[in-house]
């Protein structure tokens, strides 16, 4: 199950999303210091952040753009008692999956959270299939890496061995190795796991 952070420096309005979303079976975490949250997100859980706009010291924005530079897969709703177009759009530009103005509507809440947490798990799922299959690629030598570039542009073995100067045979061979080594049920499964999860194969280690 996926969890939500809470990092308001609100106390009175954080414990009551706490228990709002306790009251459904939903666990939470709650934080009033930016820093003291980005020292505890852990990143391997499914897990969305529920950020107030204006804190002391670093401000939702600055948590935002932090997380964004570490690309953790991490689903953010806005919220501010002081929200406004600009604000909105700002956040939602920069990646944030929702923007609600306090006090808000605690079912409307609850939906967005849980649209939220879908999310987390989507990407997350994403996230840890990306981290596996680019380790099975790494196993691969320069040779097999431009075999498998090449046969996620779609070329046939006849076009590879031309390209690469090799027999087609010998094609076969990188071919057959690339399967063993990732674990592939076919060179195609493999291929449509890479277009997939946005992964480009290389000749470069």
């Amino acid at each position: 199950m996926s969890l939500v952070y809470i990092l308001d420096d609100d106390e009175e309005l954080s414990e009551s999303l706490a228990w709002l979303l306790e009251s459904v079976g939903i666990r939470s975490e709650r934080f009033r210091d930016a820093r003291d949250f980005l020292r505890a997100y852990d990143r391997d859980q499914p897990a969305c952040l529920v950020l107030d706009v204006r804190m002391p010291e670093l401000s939702g924005f600055d948590v935002q753009q932090l997380l964004n530079e570490t690309g953790a897969p991490l689903p953010v709703v806005f919220v501010s008692a002081h929200g406004d177009i600009r604000m909105s759009v700002r956040a939602l530009k920069n990646g944030a999956v929702d923007f609600l103005e306090k006090p808000y509507d605690p079912q409307h809440m609850l939906d967005v959270v849980q649209a939220a947490r879908r999310t987390a798990r989507e990407r997350f799922e994403r996230a840890a299939g990306q981290r596996a299959l680019r380790t099975s690629l790494n196993r691969l030598t320069a040779r097999e890496r431009e075999v498998l570039a090449l046969s996620v542009d779609g070329a046939p073995n006849k076009r590879i061995a031309t390209r690469l100067g090799i027999s087609a045979k010998t094609v076969d061979v990188h071919r057959a190795r690339i399967r063993e080594k990732t674990g592939a049920e076919s060179i195609a499964t493999l291929v449509h796991d890479i277009l997939r999860l946005g992964l480009r194969p290389s000749a470069d280690r």
